[in-house]
């Protein structure tokens, strides 16, 4: 997993990083009992299992995990937020978070992140920085308008994400997640396909009600999660949303129709969590873009880059924690 070779995109993503640390506080490695650091998305498990893909998505895409009968997936399910305690019922938990790699081979594989939130607040790096910055500068007391006020109002697309509902699930095995961004997918005669991903609950979506959700441990979907896979595997449902004609493909503040078509890619089973959960939450480095396999390529997508290189640097320190 390269850095860019942009500079002035590596100076955002490093801008980004200091801006995550402000907001929540350094948490570089591991304290006892905690989960390893990550600048966004600190707090999560990791599991094990296999992707079996569907006789669509051999079609779609010459991608060896849409071809092969079956691959080893390596799941990670995370609360928001760069803080490794966050509380599981706290507001700001949301948007929940599932990053699958696709295991392919040694040191090969390809991931596929997800949000519970189906689209981003702003469609640049330097958007999302004014955005992180106009937060910093808004603590409690600060006169209105504020700096986070004058940029919502101003930015319709971070206000509709702000603004968007954010439920929290009675499980991470419970709740439904979306690509923010779009992808193409290659057959073997070199058609495209361009579409964004979905990780549907095989259980059904379920949410709690405040009343509900105030009386939860402050680790409970954790300990739901964990309790959940030592019973038994279970499943979700990849799809991908088709893109037509006119859609968007480099903007991830912008929803497709609901009426685009749905097609399966195949089923994500979980089956254990991953031994030594925490030392290897440490270690791993989840990647947006695809590289090193055919049959799935990234779109134009501005963001794409930049995320990339703001989990390799803020991965590098953790593991250097």
């Amino acid at each position: 997993m390269p850095l860019p070779s942009d500079e002035q995109l590596i100076k955002t993503s490093q801008d980004l990083i200091t801006e995550f640390k402000v907001i929540n506080g350094k948490h570089p490695g591991f304290r006892p009992g905690q989960t390893p650091s990550y600048q966004t998305h600190a707090k999560g498990l990791l599991l094990n299992g296999t992707f079996t893909p569907s006789e669509e998505a051999k079609k779609l895409s010459t991608a060896p995990h849409f071809n092969n009968s079956s691959t080893p997936i390596t799941v990670r399910f995370s609360n928001s937020t760069g803080l490794p305690q966050i509380p599981d019922a706290n507001p700001n938990a949301s948007p929940r978070g599932i990053a699958i790699r696709f295991n392919l081979g040694e040191h090969v594989h390809t991931d596929v992140i997800s949000h519970s939130t189906a689209f981003f607040p702003t469609r640049t790096g330097a958007e999302f920085l004014e955005f992180l910055k106009a937060v910093v500068a808004s603590p409690a007391g600060t006169p209105s308008p504020t700096p986070i006020e004058q940029f919502l109002g101003s930015h319709p697309a971070a206000l509709a994400f702000v603004q968007d509902p954010k439920p929290a699930p009675s499980s991470y095995a419970r709740q439904k997640y979306f690509g923010l961004h779009a992808f193409k997918l290659v057959d073997a005669d070199g058609n495209i396909t361009y579409i964004r991903y979905r990780v549907v609950p095989d259980l059904g979506e379920d949410y709690l009600d405040d009343a509900t959700l105030k009386d939860q441990d402050a680790d409970f979907l954790q300990h739901e999660l964990t309790t959940r896979v030592n019973k038994g595997p279970f499943s979700f449902r990849l799809l991908a949303q088709i893109a037509e004609d006119g859609d968007v493909l480099d903007d991830s503040t912008i929803h497709w129709p609901e009426s685009r078509r749905l097609v399966e890619l195949g089923t994500v089973e979980l089956q254990s969590l991953v031994p030594h959960n925490e030392s290897e939450q440490k270690h791993i480095i989840y990647d947006p873009i695809p590289r090193g396999v055919s049959g799935v390529e990234p779109s134009d997508d501005p963001l794409l880059e930049l995320r990339a290189a703001v989990y390799l640097l803020s991965g590098r320190e953790r593991r250097a924690a």
